[in-house]
């Protein structure tokens, strides 16, 4: 059958407003500020970004409806005999930088993708996913995470979780840096193998778990102790993470390269950040368990 464009754009719509609500609520000291934006090439998008609250320093939920007359290279990478083909293109993507350092950061972003060349048939494709970036993680939090993931794949196939799993692991790793961003969660891209029904159920999935999956770590996490030593910590980790999202994100170079909106493309980067040279933790601290034990990938629910 032929895409719902029209259905995506509107769950894809409602998402961003429930997301929004739960976290403004769950936040109690902000609320986002919206911003629309038109795309010069085509179509737009509206940016909701939280600032200074009680839980989040920073959160950005974006919302993109964009389309164009040639996919750029980062689109095509899978697929070289789309090049210059038109595109529309919409998805929400999010990114929350907490206050405090025992709260972990947070991504998710769930896409749709149809392009259309002269003398073919259009073709169409979901992608996205979620993971956590943890700085002093819990055990019991990224059992949790991985619960809510491998519950959400469940329907779809017993090999979804432990496929999209071990993409996510593969995504999200710094290769410069041999370690990976966080503790992962779920990731696929070019994702039609199932037919559109069955693979809009699954974005509809990934998008409707994320708050049942971050929501109550945040609360367990929110009110933990902290001082100077755990913040400097949390912004050098930060740094990895506007590496990543500069060097390896292929939606961060998507929007750069398709012409999008600059600020609403790099809302995701954290509002403070540091580097230290050749910095390595002390042996035996809780900075050291992050690099021992959480950066790399694991069979989590496994216990491997």
């Amino acid at each position: 059958m032929q895409p719902d464009k029209a259905a995506v754009l509107e769950y894809l719509t409602g998402l961003q407003a429930r997301i929004t609500s739960s976290v403004e609520a769950a936040d109690g000291g902000a609320r986002f500020r919206a911003d629309a934006w038109q795309r010069p090439g085509g179509g737009g998008g509206e940016s909701r970004v939280l600032r200074d609250g009680r839980l989040l320093e920073q959160g950005g939920v974006g919302l993109s409806h964009v389309m164009g007359e040639g996919l750029p290279p980062s689109a095509t990478q899978a697929r070289p005999e789309l090049a210059g083909a038109r595109f529309e293109a919409m998805g929400v993507s999010l990114v929350f930088h907490p206050q405090n350092p025992y709260v972990p950061t947070t991504h998710m972003n769930v896409r749709f993708f149809i392009a259309e060349k002269d003398g073919h048939e259009p073709v169409w494709w979901f992608g996205g996913g979620f993971d956590l970036t943890p700085y002093y993680p819990f055990h019991e939090d990224v059992l949790h995470w991985h619960t809510v993931s491998r519950e959400t794949c469940a329907p779809f196939g017993p090999d979804v979780y432990a496929r999209y799993k071990d993409w996510c692991d593969r995504y999200f790793y710094l290769k410069h840096r041999g370690e990976t961003r966080g503790v992962g969660g779920l990731f696929c891209d070019d994702l039609s193998e199932w037919g559109f029904e069955k693979c809009f159920a699954f974005q509809r999935a990934m998008g409707d778990a994320f708050l049942a999956a971050y929501l109550p770590i945040a609360e367990r996490r929110r009110d933990h102790p902290w001082g100077e030593r755990e913040r400097n910590f949390q912004l050098y980790r930060r740094g990895r993470y506007v590496e990543f999202n500069l060097v390896f994100d292929r939606g961060t170079h998507f929007g750069l390269q398709s012409g999008g909106r600059t600020e609403s493309i790099l809302m995701s980067l954290p509002p403070l950040v540091r580097w230290e040279y050749d910095w390595h933790p002390e042996p035996g601290t809780p900075e050291a368990l992050l690099y021992s034990d959480y950066l790399r990938p694991r069979d989590w629910l496994g216990g491997g």
